[in-house]
């Protein structure tokens, strides 16, 4: 078995897709007071609002410029904004005063709402272009504090770090900036300045305290290479102990399933991205792997089920939305989310979860994960973990739910944070904790022994719940 190798942009979401993975799913209720609202027009040149988000898009006859905005300040965030590079979906008036990106990789539309004229921190002559640190410091606290929504849950009080700008120069920005970061533990806190090649993730050291429960000596993890060597060693183990060598992957690689007797079916998923050419075509490309699936399960007969998402690091919700509707057989709310903006919240959005395809099973299955189980496949999770046939085992996902907001600051550089509160149907909360199994269930993701008598303990457990 083989599959993508992992990176720190695999387990985080890639910088490169910035505004698709920031605003793919959100909800943005961006509402003004109709004495705030310009009279009607029909050009969609103007200002527009992306409020929650603080972000304000400019459009005229030549081009479109995404700002970033924060309490203290503005920066150009895209200063040649292209909505169907951005969103995978065009920006469409559907009104005088609205703008909408539609697309089916969100779980709702993207809503602009006209401004009668630009935010005064946006006119030309206030824009933050430089790059003293103490002015970038400043952004980059107030862009945290206006959006951040887990400094409680992560028991970080920001408040403490407001003044550090002071004692900061242009040899120490960054250094400082990490050290900040770090305290959050949150893999979807990032800071990238292609510029000085800096990559900074808050939460890959914590992600490798986890990993290495199970390790020691010569097979733990340092880097993301050791966690590749050690990956692709189990992928070896899974294709050839556990599959008899016979499985079939999907033309991207993204999905794998088999057998592991005339019982068991076994699926791994390893990414909930990449299934199409775009995001034009994604799901469709994604449905009809799933539909191969399920006829396989079907013509096999197999009345048990592992589904195996610890090497998944994320990806699109609504693709997580997709799979999990293979596994239900009526409708059910599966999940809400709502957005942190300065002292309060945007409204929450419930997402409900039906049946999908001509077969869904609804036979016993283990969900297997991992640390590495991440973003929206936790929220494949959320869809999952409560159905009464679905047992869990492995270790405790990750707890990185949001989608990544990301700013920029006035040097350029990109910072990105979670500032969306994911709930379950309960209205339970597991960012920073993460879903995982109870106890007697609980097996790292690597172990010595494993990887001594080229093993899968959590295979093993799985296979030992389905057959009892």
């Amino acid at each position: 078995m083989d599959s993508r190798k992992y990176s720190k942009t695999t387990v985080i979401r890639n910088f490169k897709q910035i505004f698709l993975m920031l605003i793919v799913g959100l909800i943005i209720t961006a509402c003004q007071n109709d004495d705030d609202q310009s009279s009607p027009e029909t050009s969609k040149n103007g200002f527009w609002l992306l409020e929650g988000k603080g972000y304000i898009l400019e459009t005229n006859d030549e081009k479109s410029v995404l700002y970033s905005v924060n309490s203290i300040g503005c920066t150009v965030a895209d200063d040649n904004f292209d909505a169907e590079e951005s969103f995978g979906a065009t920006l469409e008036q559907v009104g005088p005063n609205e703008l909408i990106v539609a697309s089916e990789l969100s779980a709702s539309d993207i809503e602009f709402k006209r401004l009668t004229s630009q935010n005064e921190l946006c006119l030309p002559d206030q824009i933050a272009d430089t790059n003293d640190p103490k002015v970038n410091y400043d952004h980059f606290w107030n862009i945290f504090n206006d959006h951040y929504a887990f400094f409680e849950t992560r028991n970080v009080d920001w408040m403490q770090y407001k003044n550090l700008g002071e004692q900061i120069n242009s040899d120490n920005f960054y250094t400082v900036l990490e050290e900040v970061i770090l305290q959050l533990k949150d893999g979807h806190v990032l800071i990238e300045d292609e510029a000085n090649n800096i990559n900074i993730d808050s939460g890959s050291q914590n992600l490798f305290d986890r990993l290495n429960s199970g390790l020691s000596g010569d097979f733990r993890i340092e880097s993301f290479e050791d966690y590749n060597r050690l990956y692709g060693q189990r992928l070896e183990t899974i294709g050839a102990k556990y599959l008899g060598g016979v499985f079939e992957f999907n033309e991207n690689q993204t999905i794998a399933w088999g057998a592991i007797d005339d019982n068991i079916g076994y699926i791994n998923i390893f990414g909930m991205a990449g299934f199409g050419t775009g995001a034009g075509n994604e799901l469709e490309a994604l449905n009809t792997v799933l539909d191969n699936i399920m006829d396989d399960i079907k013509d096999a007969e197999l009345s048990k089920l592992i589904i195996d998402v610890r090497f998944n690091g994320g990806g699109f919700d609504m693709v997580a939305v997709n799979i999990a509707s293979r596994f239900v057989d009526q409708e059910r709310l599966a999940f809400s989310k709502k957005a942190k903006f300065k002292d309060g919240f945007t409204e929450s959005t419930s997402v409900s979860i039906s049946p999908k395809g001509d077969f869904q099973f609804t036979g016993d299955i283990v969900l297997l994960t991992s640390p590495f189980t991440a973003s929206a496949t936790e929220v494949f999770m959320l869809c999952m973990k409560d159905l009464p046939y679905v047992t869990i085992v492995g270790d405790h996902t990750s707890g990185i739910f949001s989608d990544v907001l990301v700013h920029v600051l006035p040097n350029g550089a990109s910072v990105g944070l979670s500032n969306e509160v994911y709930s379950d149907a309960q209205g339970q909360v597991f960012e920073a904790i993460g879903i995982g199994p109870g106890d007697e269930n609980r097996v790292p993701l690597f172990s010595n022994d494993d990887f001594i008598e080229e093993k899968d303990g959590g295979i093993d457990k799985a296979v030992e719940i389905l057959n009892n």
